[in-house]
């Protein structure tokens, strides 16, 4: 019988003292991709996080949205190529050395549970959530903090 959890890359490099392991961040991103499944109703199949810096970020949001300068998170999603079933696929080009740059000016936040907050971000882009209105980046936000919370970070 096949799995229903979404595969789960990691590419790049975590910086040193970002206080989260890859294997740990796996986890978290395929519970972060199984929250917005059920959410979306669309099983989520294969996203691929890379982890990147502010240089490469700004040429990712460029070429995939369209806009200058770095952004803590890209995503980017995927029509299944055939025979794959349908659902979810995707990339989150995630900013870690952003997280490491914004979590002190919050307090009682750390690198971690930033990075984590990028992802969970993501996820619930690839699900189809959109931020574009206030009310709907904050309602976005809740559910996200509610991910991390629930993850226990």
């Amino acid at each position: 019988m096949k799995s229903r959890t979404c595969r789960i890359g990691i590419d790049g490099s975590l910086p040193r003292g970002i206080g989260i392991a890859r294997s740990e961040l796996r986890a978290a991103a395929a519970f972060f991709a199984a929250k917005s499944s059920a959410r979306c109703g669309i099983p989520f199949r294969s996203v691929t996080v890379v982890l990147q810096d502010d240089g490469f970020s700004a040429r990712t949001h460029a070429a995939i949205n369209g806009a200058d300068g770095p952004t803590d998170v890209t995503t980017q999603g995927y029509e299944p190529i055939p025979p794959e079933p349908p659902g979810v696929y995707g990339e989150l080009y995630v900013n870690a050395q952003r997280a490491m740059e914004c979590a002190p000016k919050r307090e009682g936040w750390s690198p971690a549970k930033e990075l984590l907050l990028y992802v969970a971000h993501g996820m619930d882009h690839l699900g189809g959530a959109d931020d574009l209105r206030a009310a709907d980046y904050d309602r976005m936000r809740r559910r996200e903090l509610g991910w991390i919370r629930e993850r226990g970070f």
